[in-house]
């Protein structure tokens, strides 16, 4: 699912307009995305949970050349899948 399809499944749920499907659609995503960029957590449950995690800067290689690069710390958004929607997943996967 992509995120048109997303409006357009939110639209038809809710019986609203496919405009105002995708603005609150945008507003979610926003909000969420602000979020972490502040570092802050966020926990749907039932989902899941989005944290932002920290690494140390380290040595890489660089794939073409083998040279060896010094990678930057970074920080990078990671998804928790949550109890409920694991076992949603599995279920349905004949697991």
């Amino acid at each position: 699912m992509n995120k048109s399809e997303l409006i357009e499944a939110l639209a038809e749920a809710m019986n609203i307009p496919i405009r105002e499907a995708a603005s609150i659609t945008n507003t979610i995503i926003e909000t969420m995305s602000d979020a972490l960029a502040r570092g802050e957590s966020i926990e749907i449950r039932g989902f899941g949970s989005f944290v932002v995690k920290e690494y140390e800067s380290y040595t890489g290689r660089n794939p073409k050349t083998g040279e060896k690069i010094k990678v930057k710390p970074k920080k990078l958004p990671f998804f928790k899948v949550g109890k409920d929607l694991r076992e949603q997943v599995n279920k349905n996967s004949g697991k």
